[in-house]
């Protein structure tokens, strides 16, 4: 299934400004970085519960906060992209 992961880190502190470069670095890991805080990841159930649970043990629940959007299998009927920036699609190989 396509998961949207969104997160607002707040960087007033050093502390933040880490917690940041950790939610991201993490991110980068599962899935495409389509805006500058925003990835779309294809994962299973499974992937995505150990995904929500690593960003939620890096950010501060009082500070920050984390969204996820499950669009599920069909999710090219749902995604419509306007402008510069245009990403690959998700289900093409990428070749290094």
């Amino acid at each position: 299934m396509l998961v949207l992961i969104t997160y607002d880190v707040n960087t007033e502190t050093a502390a933040g400004k880490a917690r940041l470069r950790k939610v991201a670095k993490q991110c980068v890991n599962y899935g495409t970085r389509v805006q500058n805080s925003v990835f779309e990841c294809i994962m299973d159930a499974a992937k995505c519960r150990e995904v929500k649970q690593i960003l939620e043990n890096i950010i501060d629940k009082e500070k920050d906060s984390l969204r996820f959007y499950y669009l599920g299998d069909k999710y090219k009927t749902k995604i419509e992209h306007i402008g510069a920036k245009n990403t690959k699609t998700l289900d093409e190989p990428l070749i290094f």
